[in-house]
């Protein structure tokens, strides 16, 4: 018999892609913030979301520090959706192998992290959900 695996269980690879994305801008600029990181997510989620139902991007305004996390977990995004491939070090692409992503499951983890970030800057103060992941993502 076949056990029902959790979210994050089933996602967790995904959901550490994002997380590494937003913790690269963090370990640039330790004045980041849960909210810039908040705002970059739910922009993100917005566009992916507008993709589904055949509309253009909407206008998406963000502070620097903001935009720099957008592009970030952008990147990861689009190669895990298989329309990207990231750079390796000395500028190949790395011998990595797997199936896209639909937007709907990207979507969805976008908005489980948006989650994460709530609860643990609820806990933690301003950087609260940075200072958890980054125990985590390297």
């Amino acid at each position: 018999m076949a056990t029902d695996q959790s979210f994050e269980d089933k996602y967790f690879d995904v959901l550490q892609n994002i997380e590494f994305g937003i913790v690269r801008v963090y370990q640039e600029h330790p004045e980041l913030t849960d909210w810039d990181s908040l705002d970059a997510i739910e922009a993100l989620t917005r566009c992916y979301t507008a993709e589904t139902r055949g509309r253009s991007r909407p206008k998406i305004r963000l502070s620097n520090l903001s935009q720099l996390v957008f592009d970030s977990v952008e990147a990861m995004c689009e190669w895990r959706l298989g329309r990207q491939q990231p750079l390796a070090e000395g500028g190949r692409p790395p011998d990595i192998k797997m199936e896209p992503m639909t937007i709907d499951e990207i979507i969805a983890c976008l908005k489980r992290v948006r989650k994460s970030i709530n609860r643990w800057n609820k806990i933690g103060g301003r950087q609260g959900y940075l200072n958890f992941i980054s125990e985590f993502v390297r």
